[in-house]
Protein backbone atom coordinates (compact mmCIF):
# COMPACT_ATOMS: atom_id res chain seq x y z
CA UNK A 1 0.00 0.00 0.00
CA UNK A 2 2.79 2.39 0.94
CA UNK A 3 4.56 1.59 -2.30
CA UNK A 4 1.47 2.53 -4.29
CA UNK A 5 1.21 5.84 -2.49
CA UNK A 6 4.88 6.58 -3.16
CA UNK A 7 4.47 5.77 -6.88
CA UNK A 8 1.45 8.07 -7.14
CA UNK A 9 3.36 10.82 -5.41
CA UNK A 10 6.27 10.43 -7.82
CA UNK A 11 3.89 10.58 -10.78
CA UNK A 12 2.35 13.77 -9.45
CA UNK A 13 5.79 15.31 -9.05
CA UNK A 14 6.69 14.34 -12.61
CA UNK A 15 3.50 15.91 -13.98
CA UNK A 16 4.11 19.07 -11.99
CA UNK A 17 7.64 19.24 -13.36
CA UNK A 18 6.30 19.02 -16.92
CA UNK A 19 3.78 21.79 -16.21
CA UNK A 20 6.54 24.00 -14.78
CA UNK A 21 8.84 23.79 -17.81
CA UNK A 22 9.84 27.23 -18.99
CA UNK A 23 11.73 28.94 -21.75
CA UNK A 24 13.85 32.04 -21.31
CA UNK A 25 14.64 35.09 -23.43
CA UNK A 26 17.60 37.03 -22.12
CA UNK A 27 20.23 39.47 -23.29
CA UNK A 28 20.88 43.18 -23.41
CA UNK A 29 19.06 46.15 -24.96
CA UNK A 30 21.16 49.29 -24.67
CA UNK A 31 20.02 52.92 -24.94
CA UNK A 32 16.65 52.03 -23.42
CA UNK A 33 17.02 53.24 -19.84
CA UNK A 34 13.64 53.33 -18.00
CA UNK A 35 11.85 51.75 -20.97
CA UNK A 36 9.55 48.78 -20.36
CA UNK A 37 10.10 45.74 -22.56
CA UNK A 38 7.36 43.15 -22.97
CA UNK A 39 7.44 39.48 -23.92
CA UNK A 40 4.19 38.77 -25.78
CA UNK A 41 2.70 35.59 -27.22
CA UNK A 42 1.23 35.99 -30.72
CA UNK A 43 -1.78 33.67 -30.54
CA UNK A 44 -3.33 31.73 -33.38
CA UNK A 45 -6.05 34.39 -33.65
CA UNK A 46 -3.48 37.15 -33.89
CA UNK A 47 -4.14 38.43 -30.39
CA UNK A 48 -1.25 39.39 -28.12
CA UNK A 49 -0.93 37.90 -24.64
CA UNK A 50 1.61 39.49 -22.29
CA UNK A 51 3.76 36.84 -20.61
CA UNK A 52 6.42 38.88 -18.86
CA UNK A 53 7.92 42.37 -18.72
CA UNK A 54 10.93 44.22 -17.36
CA UNK A 55 11.92 47.84 -16.83
CA UNK A 56 15.37 48.27 -18.31
CA UNK A 57 18.17 50.14 -16.57
CA UNK A 58 21.22 51.84 -18.07
CA UNK A 59 22.98 48.53 -18.76
CA UNK A 60 19.91 47.04 -20.41
CA UNK A 61 20.36 43.49 -19.15
CA UNK A 62 17.15 41.44 -19.03
CA UNK A 63 15.77 37.95 -18.56
CA UNK A 64 12.16 37.11 -19.39
CA UNK A 65 10.36 33.78 -19.22
CA UNK A 66 7.29 31.93 -20.36
CA UNK A 67 5.70 28.53 -20.07
CA UNK A 68 7.10 25.97 -22.53
CA UNK A 69 4.79 24.40 -25.12
CA UNK A 70 4.83 21.03 -26.86
CA UNK A 71 4.95 22.55 -30.35
CA UNK A 72 6.68 25.67 -31.72
CA UNK A 73 4.99 28.89 -30.65
CA UNK A 74 5.47 32.52 -31.68
CA UNK A 75 6.39 35.49 -29.54
CA UNK A 76 7.76 38.98 -29.76
CA UNK A 77 9.87 41.34 -27.71
CA UNK A 78 8.46 44.87 -27.76
CA UNK A 79 9.50 48.29 -26.56
CA UNK A 80 6.88 50.83 -27.69
CA UNK A 81 6.67 50.28 -31.48
CA UNK A 82 10.00 48.46 -31.83
CA UNK A 83 9.45 44.71 -32.27
CA UNK A 84 11.61 41.58 -32.50
CA UNK A 85 9.83 38.40 -33.63
CA UNK A 86 10.77 35.07 -32.05
CA UNK A 87 9.79 31.43 -32.16
CA UNK A 88 10.34 29.16 -29.17
CA UNK A 89 10.23 25.38 -29.14
CA UNK A 90 10.14 23.75 -25.71
CA UNK A 91 12.67 24.90 -23.08
CA UNK A 92 15.09 26.95 -25.15
CA UNK A 93 17.07 29.90 -23.88
CA UNK A 94 17.33 32.58 -26.55
CA UNK A 95 19.78 35.47 -26.27
CA UNK A 96 18.95 38.80 -27.92
CA UNK A 97 21.26 41.81 -28.16
CA UNK A 98 20.30 45.18 -29.61
CA UNK A 99 20.31 48.94 -29.24
CA UNK A 100 16.82 50.33 -28.71
CA UNK A 101 16.72 52.98 -31.44
CA UNK A 102 17.44 50.31 -34.06
CA UNK A 103 16.11 47.33 -32.12
CA UNK A 104 13.82 46.01 -34.87
CA UNK A 105 16.49 45.95 -37.55
CA UNK A 106 19.85 45.84 -35.77
CA UNK A 107 19.46 42.99 -33.32
CA UNK A 108 21.40 39.75 -33.07
CA UNK A 109 19.98 36.49 -31.76
CA UNK A 110 21.68 33.33 -30.47
CA UNK A 111 20.52 29.98 -29.16
CA UNK A 112 17.78 29.38 -31.72
CA UNK A 113 18.16 28.40 -35.37
CA UNK A 114 14.53 29.32 -36.06
CA UNK A 115 14.93 32.76 -34.52
CA UNK A 116 17.98 33.40 -36.69
CA UNK A 117 15.97 32.53 -39.80
CA UNK A 118 13.03 34.65 -38.64
CA UNK A 119 15.46 37.55 -38.30
CA UNK A 120 16.56 37.06 -41.92
CA UNK A 121 12.94 36.93 -43.11
CA UNK A 122 11.96 40.00 -41.10
CA UNK A 123 14.80 42.08 -42.54
CA UNK A 124 13.97 40.92 -46.07
CA UNK A 125 10.34 41.86 -45.55
CA UNK A 126 11.26 45.34 -44.29
CA UNK A 127 13.48 45.83 -47.33
CA UNK A 128 10.63 44.76 -49.63
CA UNK A 129 8.25 47.25 -48.03
CA UNK A 130 10.86 50.02 -48.34
CA UNK A 131 11.44 49.33 -52.04
CA UNK A 132 7.70 49.16 -52.77
CA UNK A 133 7.17 52.51 -51.06
CA UNK A 134 9.91 54.05 -53.18
CA UNK A 135 8.13 52.87 -56.33
CA UNK A 136 4.80 54.21 -55.10
CA UNK A 137 6.35 57.61 -54.43
CA UNK A 138 8.04 57.81 -57.83
CA UNK A 139 5.95 60.41 -59.66
CA UNK A 140 7.74 59.71 -62.94
CA UNK A 141 6.03 56.31 -63.17
CA UNK A 142 2.57 55.84 -64.60
CA UNK A 143 0.07 53.79 -62.61
CA UNK A 144 0.57 50.82 -64.94
CA UNK A 145 4.36 51.04 -64.75
CA UNK A 146 4.26 51.34 -60.96
CA UNK A 147 1.90 48.36 -60.67
CA UNK A 148 4.12 46.24 -62.92
CA UNK A 149 7.17 47.11 -60.86
CA UNK A 150 5.40 46.34 -57.57
CA UNK A 151 4.11 43.03 -58.87
CA UNK A 152 7.56 42.01 -60.09
CA UNK A 153 9.07 42.85 -56.70
CA UNK A 154 6.42 40.87 -54.87
CA UNK A 155 6.72 37.84 -57.13
CA UNK A 156 10.53 37.84 -56.87
CA UNK A 157 10.29 38.00 -53.08
CA UNK A 158 7.78 35.15 -52.96
CA UNK A 159 9.92 32.91 -55.15
CA UNK A 160 13.02 33.51 -53.05
CA UNK A 161 11.22 32.85 -49.77
CA UNK A 162 9.38 29.86 -51.19
CA UNK A 163 12.57 28.25 -52.54
CA UNK A 164 15.17 29.28 -49.95
CA UNK A 165 13.09 29.08 -46.79
CA UNK A 166 9.66 27.42 -46.96
CA UNK A 167 10.31 24.47 -49.26
CA UNK A 168 13.84 24.03 -47.92
CA UNK A 169 12.66 23.15 -44.40
CA UNK A 170 8.85 23.16 -44.28
CA UNK A 171 8.79 21.50 -40.85
CA UNK A 172 10.53 24.45 -39.20
CA UNK A 173 8.85 27.26 -37.29
CA UNK A 174 10.42 29.87 -39.57
CA UNK A 175 8.65 28.30 -42.58
CA UNK A 176 5.34 28.76 -40.77
CA UNK A 177 6.35 32.35 -39.94
CA UNK A 178 7.12 33.05 -43.62
CA UNK A 179 3.62 32.01 -44.67
CA UNK A 180 2.05 34.82 -42.67
CA UNK A 181 4.29 37.73 -43.63
CA UNK A 182 2.41 40.78 -44.87
CA UNK A 183 2.76 43.95 -46.90
CA UNK A 184 0.47 46.45 -45.28
CA UNK A 185 -2.62 44.49 -44.30
CA UNK A 186 -2.26 41.94 -47.09
CA UNK A 187 -0.71 38.48 -46.88
CA UNK A 188 2.26 38.06 -49.22
CA UNK A 189 1.31 34.39 -49.64
CA UNK A 190 -2.45 34.56 -50.13
CA UNK A 191 -4.07 31.11 -50.06
CA UNK A 192 -7.47 32.60 -50.86
CA UNK A 193 -6.59 33.93 -54.29
CA UNK A 194 -3.50 32.10 -55.55
CA UNK A 195 -3.34 28.36 -56.22
CA UNK A 196 0.48 28.29 -55.94
CA UNK A 197 0.21 29.87 -52.49
CA UNK A 198 -2.33 27.21 -51.51
CA UNK A 199 0.24 24.55 -52.43
CA UNK A 200 2.83 26.37 -50.32
CA UNK A 201 0.54 26.30 -47.29
CA UNK A 202 -0.25 22.64 -47.94
CA UNK A 203 3.46 21.73 -48.05
CA UNK A 204 4.04 23.21 -44.60
CA UNK A 205 0.83 21.65 -43.26
CA UNK A 206 1.89 18.19 -44.44
CA UNK A 207 5.33 18.55 -42.89
CA UNK A 208 3.94 19.83 -39.58
CA UNK A 209 1.62 16.82 -39.53
CA UNK A 210 4.71 14.63 -39.28
CA UNK A 211 6.74 16.66 -36.80
CA UNK A 212 3.99 18.41 -34.79
CA UNK A 213 0.93 16.14 -35.00
CA UNK A 214 -2.17 17.35 -33.20
CA UNK A 215 -0.89 20.90 -32.69
CA UNK A 216 -3.47 23.65 -33.14
CA UNK A 217 -1.24 25.45 -35.64
CA UNK A 218 -0.95 22.26 -37.70
CA UNK A 219 -4.74 21.95 -37.80
CA UNK A 220 -5.00 25.64 -38.73
CA UNK A 221 -2.65 25.17 -41.68
CA UNK A 222 -4.76 22.29 -42.99
CA UNK A 223 -7.96 24.33 -42.68
CA UNK A 224 -6.40 27.23 -44.55
CA UNK A 225 -5.14 24.96 -47.34
CA UNK A 226 -8.51 23.23 -47.77
CA UNK A 227 -10.44 26.53 -47.81
CA UNK A 228 -7.85 28.00 -50.14
CA UNK A 229 -8.42 25.30 -52.77
CA UNK A 230 -12.14 26.12 -52.80
CA UNK A 231 -11.76 29.89 -52.74
CA UNK A 232 -8.94 30.17 -55.28
CA UNK A 233 -11.07 28.38 -57.89
CA UNK A 234 -13.93 30.83 -57.38
CA UNK A 235 -11.61 33.86 -57.40
CA UNK A 236 -9.86 32.68 -60.54
CA UNK A 237 -13.19 32.38 -62.36
CA UNK A 238 -14.18 35.89 -61.29
CA UNK A 239 -10.82 37.32 -62.33
CA UNK A 240 -11.07 35.73 -65.75
CA UNK A 241 -14.50 37.30 -66.19
CA UNK A 242 -13.35 40.70 -64.91
CA UNK A 243 -10.20 40.82 -67.03
CA UNK A 244 -12.12 41.02 -70.26
CA UNK A 245 -9.77 42.75 -72.76
CA UNK A 246 -12.68 44.32 -74.62
CA UNK A 247 -13.91 45.88 -71.39
CA UNK A 248 -10.50 47.30 -70.60
CA UNK A 249 -10.09 48.82 -74.04
CA UNK A 250 -13.52 50.38 -73.92
CA UNK A 251 -13.32 51.98 -70.50
CA UNK A 252 -9.63 52.36 -69.64
CA UNK A 253 -10.20 50.85 -66.17
CA UNK A 254 -11.33 47.47 -64.93
CA UNK A 255 -14.99 47.83 -64.03
CA UNK A 256 -16.23 47.08 -60.51
CA UNK A 257 -19.92 46.21 -60.49
CA UNK A 258 -21.15 45.78 -56.90
CA UNK A 259 -24.30 46.55 -54.90
CA UNK A 260 -24.57 49.77 -52.90
CA UNK A 261 -26.08 50.14 -49.42
CA UNK A 262 -29.60 50.24 -50.83
CA UNK A 263 -29.13 47.03 -52.83
CA UNK A 264 -28.73 48.75 -56.22
CA UNK A 265 -26.02 47.54 -58.61
CA UNK A 266 -23.46 50.31 -59.19
CA UNK A 267 -20.57 50.24 -61.64
CA UNK A 268 -17.35 52.18 -61.46
CA UNK A 269 -17.48 52.86 -65.20
CA UNK A 270 -20.91 54.50 -65.01
CA UNK A 271 -19.14 57.51 -63.50
CA UNK A 272 -17.32 58.29 -66.75
CA UNK A 273 -17.22 62.05 -67.26
CA UNK A 274 -16.38 62.70 -63.60
CA UNK A 275 -13.10 62.71 -61.73
CA UNK A 276 -13.39 59.67 -59.47
CA UNK A 277 -11.65 58.59 -56.31
CA UNK A 278 -11.73 54.79 -56.19
CA UNK A 279 -11.29 53.93 -52.51
CA UNK A 280 -10.77 50.45 -51.03
CA UNK A 281 -11.82 50.78 -47.41
CA UNK A 282 -12.34 48.95 -44.11
CA UNK A 283 -14.86 50.72 -41.89
CA UNK A 284 -13.80 48.42 -39.05
CA UNK A 285 -10.23 49.78 -39.17
CA UNK A 286 -9.07 52.11 -36.41
CA UNK A 287 -8.24 54.96 -38.80
CA UNK A 288 -11.56 54.79 -40.68
CA UNK A 289 -13.33 57.69 -38.93
CA UNK A 290 -10.50 60.14 -39.55
CA UNK A 291 -10.22 59.04 -43.18
CA UNK A 292 -13.96 59.45 -43.79
CA UNK A 293 -13.84 62.98 -42.35
CA UNK A 294 -11.09 63.91 -44.81
CA UNK A 295 -13.07 62.41 -47.68
CA UNK A 296 -16.13 64.44 -46.64
CA UNK A 297 -14.07 67.60 -46.93
CA UNK A 298 -12.91 66.66 -50.42
CA UNK A 299 -16.42 65.67 -51.49
CA UNK A 300 -17.97 68.90 -50.18
CA UNK A 301 -15.30 71.01 -51.88
CA UNK A 302 -15.20 69.37 -55.31
CA UNK A 303 -18.45 67.44 -55.88
CA UNK A 304 -20.25 70.33 -57.55
CA UNK A 305 -17.39 70.61 -60.02
CA UNK A 306 -17.65 66.97 -61.11
CA UNK A 307 -15.85 64.97 -58.42
CA UNK A 308 -17.21 61.62 -57.18
CA UNK A 309 -16.10 58.91 -54.77
CA UNK A 310 -16.63 55.22 -55.49
CA UNK A 311 -15.90 53.49 -52.18
CA UNK A 312 -15.51 49.72 -51.97
CA UNK A 313 -16.04 48.29 -48.49
CA UNK A 314 -14.13 45.09 -47.64
CA UNK A 315 -15.73 44.63 -44.21
CA UNK A 316 -16.94 41.13 -43.37
CA UNK A 317 -20.03 42.38 -41.52
CA UNK A 318 -22.43 43.71 -44.15
CA UNK A 319 -24.90 45.06 -41.58
CA UNK A 320 -22.08 46.99 -39.89
CA UNK A 321 -21.08 48.45 -43.27
CA UNK A 322 -24.64 49.56 -44.05
CA UNK A 323 -24.88 51.29 -40.69
CA UNK A 324 -21.60 53.12 -41.23
CA UNK A 325 -22.47 54.29 -44.75
CA UNK A 326 -26.13 55.22 -44.30
CA UNK A 327 -25.38 58.96 -44.10
CA UNK A 328 -22.49 59.15 -46.58
CA UNK A 329 -23.35 61.03 -49.82
CA UNK A 330 -21.04 59.28 -52.28
CA UNK A 331 -21.26 55.83 -53.92
CA UNK A 332 -20.69 53.08 -51.37
CA UNK A 333 -20.55 49.45 -52.49
CA UNK A 334 -19.71 46.26 -50.63
CA UNK A 335 -17.60 43.32 -51.77
CA UNK A 336 -18.78 40.19 -49.90
CA UNK A 337 -15.40 38.55 -50.53
CA UNK A 338 -13.78 41.03 -48.14
CA UNK A 339 -9.99 40.99 -48.13
CA UNK A 340 -10.15 38.04 -50.57
CA UNK A 341 -11.67 40.36 -53.18
CA UNK A 342 -10.41 39.69 -56.69
CA UNK A 343 -10.40 43.45 -57.29
CA UNK A 344 -7.58 43.89 -54.79
CA UNK A 345 -5.38 41.71 -56.96
CA UNK A 346 -6.57 43.28 -60.21
CA UNK A 347 -5.70 46.76 -58.93
CA UNK A 348 -2.57 45.44 -57.17
CA UNK A 349 -3.67 46.70 -53.78
CA UNK A 350 -1.04 45.73 -51.22
CA UNK A 351 -2.57 47.51 -48.23
CA UNK A 352 -5.99 48.72 -47.15
CA UNK A 353 -7.05 51.52 -47.16
CA UNK A 354 -5.84 52.51 -50.63
CA UNK A 355 -7.26 54.94 -53.17
CA UNK A 356 -6.78 55.76 -56.86
CA UNK A 357 -7.68 58.86 -58.84
CA UNK A 358 -9.42 58.24 -62.18
CA UNK A 359 -9.68 60.94 -64.85
CA UNK A 360 -12.89 61.97 -66.61
CA UNK A 361 -12.19 59.61 -69.52
CA UNK A 362 -11.95 56.58 -67.18
CA UNK A 363 -8.16 56.32 -67.15
CA UNK A 364 -6.24 55.54 -63.96
CA UNK A 365 -4.24 58.64 -63.07
CA UNK A 366 -2.34 57.97 -59.82
CA UNK A 367 -2.55 55.91 -56.62
CA UNK A 368 -2.47 57.44 -53.14
CA UNK A 369 1.23 57.09 -52.33
CA UNK A 370 2.14 58.85 -55.59
CA UNK A 371 0.07 61.89 -54.59
CA UNK A 372 1.54 64.61 -52.39
CA UNK A 373 -1.31 67.17 -52.63
CA UNK A 374 -4.67 65.47 -53.17
CA UNK A 375 -6.62 68.72 -53.58
CA UNK A 376 -4.22 69.96 -56.26
CA UNK A 377 -4.40 66.63 -58.12
CA UNK A 378 -8.20 66.71 -58.14
CA UNK A 379 -8.23 70.35 -59.30
CA UNK A 380 -5.84 69.54 -62.13
CA UNK A 381 -8.06 66.69 -63.36
CA UNK A 382 -11.24 68.77 -63.11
Amino acid sequence: MKRKIILLALAAVALAACDNKKFYVEGQITDANDSVMYLENITLDGDLVQLDSVKLDEKGDFKLEGKATDAPEFYRLRIAGQIINLSIDSTETVTVTASYPTMATGYTVEGSYNCEKIRELSLMQLDLVKRMREVNRDETLSVDAANDSLLNMLNAYKEKVRHDYIFKEPDKAYAYFALFQTVGNMLIFNPQSNKDDVKTFAAVATSWDTFHPGALRTENLHNIAVEGVKTSRIVQQKQEQSLNPALVNETGVIDIPLKDNSGKQRSLTELKGKVVMLDFHLFSAAESTERIMLMRELYNKFHDRGFEIYQVSLDNDEHFWKTKTAALPWVNVHDPNGLSSSYLKIYNVQAVPTYFLISKDNVLHKRDIQIQDIEQEISNLL
